[in-house]
């Protein structure tokens, strides 16, 4: 049989010497991989099973064979062949009942050992010894025998056990965030399961990060920085627990002893150096699953309390690590559509352009819900006959489909009035003509302002109000009140009306406030009773400097209930007139 320069079979190879060597063998006997599934089976189990090899090669071992004495399936809890596969210590029973084909049992002795076998991570072979089928348990005996006896004191009951499962769904499942949700999972485990939790998690470019070590402290749940950060890169070829959890197989036991030996990994050496580190005795670690792949392993380890794990806890510990998956992997996503609805949104939302005399600020806040993105907009540019253009608009939904059609309005509302240098009510009737027939944008909402200086130094707005929230106009006394001309309906409607447009005179050290509706409308407010606070907040805060003004006013004004985006543009009128007539210029690079 030919091998490889390294001496390692290749994998189809070492599986045909596995079925080889198992045809020799006169006693029933199978040989199972790390997770359970039977890779081989000797002539003597088909027999005694009444199974051909095909239908048991492939199956989880366990589920398909071990059996109790009244033909139920044995918890894995109570499996003494599975306790073998998980220490690697050889194990023997006198007493177990395995299931026939035709749904009778053959009551079996039996020996479990680990093997290895060049080409193949470590394997389990299981040899049964034929009992007399008459044999009897002696009166009072435990059907798992010794097994139910090595059950670790510490497990939970099976009431408990669910209380806790229901904790971890409910705790983990309600929050988005991904640091938030490790904070309440090592909380869950530490100190009720362990002296320590640690958490390892896979990043999207396959680089693995210790992302959360922790333990009992005093009472309370401490991390530990110094021992987290990026971990070695994972070897297909390590055969350790950690590499093999994370490589998504079976849930083990480990100790210090494991890695006393040569590691075959640096990663091995880092889990060497947590043990000296943490002072671990005895540590449970199980693979956690996302909805697609494996997304990193729980680690749970014990270093105060004397009692070992045993593989009674293991499948409590892979329920949580199991949910915890489902959680984390749900915070992975959100964070990551979150950054992308940042970057989209800062390259969406403009800077501001310098206008002498003139200051003006902009804020965005977005849905809590959303992705940091929205269909709330704000806008200011310099036309090239001097007039600066202002505009707040909402287009339907905050999303990412939201902010892609407030982008293509906002492009065009700026195309327009650059090319054309019309009044505002003109430039958009041509922008709803657009909504219907070019843009992807069913219905919005929108304010469109032209702000000129007249020869006597004073500065007049001229506005046109598309279905939106009037603008509210602050003087620099406190006095405020809404401009309600120049009002007509949304865009999208397919109506195409001849809009109206709306002229006042901006007095000195006024404030103009736009905004859109987040600002003033929730679920569980009229949105009078908004206005109607924003308003009083505004007059309150006339005085304050620009940006203090801005910001307090959209801290005091936002419903507490907002489920909705905001945008906000504040422009303030100079309290002096200027010596000459205000014209500004565009900006040209």
């Amino acid at each position: 049989m030919a091998e490889h320069q390294d001496g390692v079979l290749p994998e189809a190879e070492a599986l045909a010497s596995i079925g080889r060597t198992l045809a020799a063998l006169s006693a029933p006997a199978y040989i199972a991989d790390g997770s359970g599934a039977v890779l081989a089976v000797t002539p003597a189990l088909e027999e005694l099973v009444d199974r051909d090899a095909g239908a048991m090669v492939g199956h989880d071992g366990h589920e398909l064979l071990h059996r109790n004495e009244y033909g139920e399936t044995v918890a894995r809890s109570r499996c003494g062949i599975r306790k073998a596969a998980l220490t690697g210590r050889p194990t023997q029973g006198d007493r177990m009942w395995i299931a026939r084909a035709d749904g009778s049992l053959a009551q079996v002795g039996w020996l479990a050992a680990g093997c290895d076998v060049p080409g193949l991570d470590p394997l389990m072979l299981v040899v049964f010894t034929r009992c007399s089928d008459a044999a009897e348990t002696e009166e009072g005996a435990d059907p798992a025998d010794a097994e139910a006896a090595e059950v670790d004191h510490g497990v939970l009951s099976e009431l408990e056990r669910l209380a806790l499962l229901a904790e971890t769904t409910t705790r983990l499942t309600s929050t988005l965030d991904m640091d938030e949700a490790l904070r309440r999972l090592t909380r869950l485990l530490v100190p009720r399961l362990a002296d320590w939790a640690v958490v390892d998690l896979i990043t999207q470019r396959d680089e693995v990060v210790r992302v959360s070590v922790a333990h009992q402290e005093d009472g309370r749940v401490v991390r530990r920085p110094d021992l987290e950060g990026p971990m070695p890169p994972i070897p297909p070829e390590s055969t350790m627990p950690l590499s093999r959890a994370l490589r998504g197989a079976a849930s083990s036991i480990a100790g210090p002893e494991t890695y006393q030996g040569p590691p075959d990994a640096d990663i091995a050496v880092a889990q060497r150096k947590l043990f000296e580190a943490t002072g671990m005795h005895s540590a449970v670690i199980a693979p956690v699953r996302g909805l697609r792949a494996v997304i990193g392993a729980l680690t749970l380890g014990r270093s105060e309390r004397p009692e070992p794990y045993t593989p009674a806890h293991l499948p409590l510990l892979e329920d949580i690590a199991r949910r915890a998956g489902l959680a984390l992997d749900n915070a992975r996503l959100y964070e990551q559509q979150r950054a992308v609805g940042q970057t989209m949104q800062r390259h969406l939302l403009p800077q501001l352009p310098r206008v002498p005399g003139i200051g003006m600020a902009a804020r965005y806040r977005p849905a809590q819900e959303a992705s940091e993105v929205g269909g709330d907009w704000y806008d200011a540019f310099v036309l090239g006959d001097g007039a600066l253009v202002l505009a707040v608009g909402d287009v339907v939904g905050h999303d990412l489909e939201a902010a892609a059609g407030m982008a293509q309005l906002r492009n065009m509302l700026r195309a327009y009035s650059w090319s054309e240098q019309r009044p505002p009510s003109k430039i958009v009737e041509w922008l709803d003509l657009a909504c219907l027939n070019i843009a992807e944008v069913s219905m919005a909402t929108l304010i469109c302002g032209r702000l000129t200086g007249t020869r006597d130094g004073q500065y007049r707005l001229r506005w046109t109000n598309a279905g939106h929230p009037p603008p509210l106009l602050v003087t620099g006394d406190g006095e405020a009140r809404y401009l309600t001309e120049g009002h007509g309906p949304l865009l999208g409607l397919g109506t195409s009306p001849t809009r109206p447009d709306g002229t006042v005179l901006l007095p000195p050290g006024s404030t103009l406030v736009l905004y859109t509706d987040g600002l003033v409308e929730s679920p569980r407010d009229a949105i009078d009773e908004g206005l109607e606070r924003l308003r009083v907040n505004a007059a309150s805060l006339a005085q304050h400097g620009l940006d203090d003004f801005t910001d307090q006013l959209l801290e005091r004004s936002r419903p507490p209930h907002n489920e909705d985006d905001v945008a906000l543009l504040a422009v303030r009128i100079p309290a002096e007139p200027p010596a000459t007539p205000p014209r500004w210029r565009p900006r040209t690079g």
